[in-house]
């Protein structure tokens, strides 16, 4: 495939050649799954195409992913080449420290049985409520 503006390309096979994904069965997964948008609509064919100049926008796990396609990809070549493919939009990750845990759910030890009214209280004044 030549990168001439009207090259269109499978989003499975793009984002496997722009090692985004380990496979193109991964890709596919993530396309059908509805975790992929091209130009903020969200697809739901592994086999929708894209072009030059499109903006994706990928999740993957707890990570957000925008990539502006510069190119289509021939093969699945070294990370350098991949980074050939798309230009990274994507915003900043979130700092590890940054992230407030959420309170963990209470947890009543197995066989304890259900809370005494007095228990309950306490937790109730420990919540706020």
């Amino acid at each position: 495939m030549t990168a001439e503006a009207g090259a269109r390309q499978r989003i499975d096979k793009w984002l496997f050649f722009a090692r985004v994904v380990k496979s193109r069965s991964l890709a596919a997964k993530l396309a059908v799954g509805g975790k992929v948008r091209v130009n903020r609509d969200k697809i739901e064919q592994a086999a929708h195409q894209v072009k030059v100049g499109d903006v994706l926008t990928i999740t993957l796990d707890r990570r957000i992913l925008v990539y502006k396609i510069l190119a289509p990809g021939e093969r699945r070549g070294p990370a350098p080449e991949a980074q050939l493919l798309y230009e990274d939009l994507s915003p900043p990750p979130v700092p590890a420290s940054a992230v407030v845990p959420e309170a963990a759910t209470p947890q009543r030890e197995s066989g304890a049985g259900r809370p005494t009214k007095k228990e309950r209280r306490e937790t109730d004044r420990l919540r706020g409520n």
